[in-house]
């Protein structure tokens, strides 16, 4: 994987494709491979894509504390080779809105996929916690939590258990889950100034979709697209995805 320097190490981070940049970041507990591997080949025909890890997964430089949506979005800007068109899912939504409001010369569109702008609800909170309590203490739990929290009932019952389970919490799960709890962007929101497209996802049960549609309506200007899936929209509808983001950075659909 090629590397990035950054002032608290180096950021790992996955390179396909020619022509401007597009870079796409992962959400908590995933990484570039898990999260875009799919993806990048019907994106770089038109894009250089890069996909980075950030602190608490792959081989990124992690120092081991407490993370911020800072330290992740200083890493995954540091792998910027110019102003590109920026993805984020889940988590790293918060991380692409962090760059995009701080750094608004790198970014020149920007798509947000199943994020939030703030713990805003009961609902919201006791997912987030239960999947940190048992990443932290119940591998076994946490396995099939992921499978009920991730994927709408028709797909996990369509592609089967075995096949959804995951494993063992990566590394850094339990800190980028912590993080998520903790995120807040409402302040940077306003200051977005590259075009946005927000997607949300109808049957997401980890980060119900009322709370995309709040940050369509925080972020001014911003379009709206809403697919019938779960949380991991870039697993269940990987084609849509795509299109989503192919037509919106080329310009092909309009807010």
């Amino acid at each position: 994987m090629p590397v990035a320097a950054h002032a608290l190490g180096d950021v790992h981070y996955r390179k396909e494709g020619s022509g401007p940049g597009l870079v796409l970041v992962h959400g908590a507990s995933g990484d570039a491979e898990s999260n875009y591997a799919h993806l990048m080949p019907g994106l770089s025909d038109i894009r250089t894509v890069i996909a980075p890890d950030y602190a608490g997964s792959g081989r990124t430089f992690d120092h081991g504390g407490d993370l911020t949506l800072d330290l992740l979005a200083g890493q995954v800007a540091a792998t910027f080779e110019g102003p590109s068109d920026l993805v984020g899912f889940s988590l790293g939504s918060a991380v692409a809105v962090t760059i995009a409001a701080q750094r608004p010369e790198l970014v020149r569109r920007l798509v947000l996929i199943a994020g939030w702008t703030h713990l805003a609800d009961s609902r919201l909170e006791l997912g987030l916690r239960t999947w940190a309590r048992l990443a932290d203490t119940d591998p076994e739990s946490y396995a099939a939590y992921g499978p009920l929290m991730a994927f709408s009932p028709g797909f996990v019952s369509e592609v089967g258990v075995k096949t959804l389970m995951a494993g063992d919490p990566p590394r850094g799960a339990l800190r980028q889950i912590d993080l998520a709890l903790r995120v807040d962007v409402r302040d940077a929101l306003p200051k977005i100034t590259a075009p946005t497209l927000v997607v949300g996802a109808a049957k997401d049960y980890l980060i119900p979709v009322e709370h995309s549609r709040a940050l369509h309506a925080a972020i001014p200007g911003s379009a709206y697209a809403e697919l019938d899936s779960g949380h991991v929209v870039l697993h269940e509808r990987p084609e849509e995805v795509t299109r989503l983001i192919r037509n919106f950075v080329t310009n092909e659909t309009n807010g």
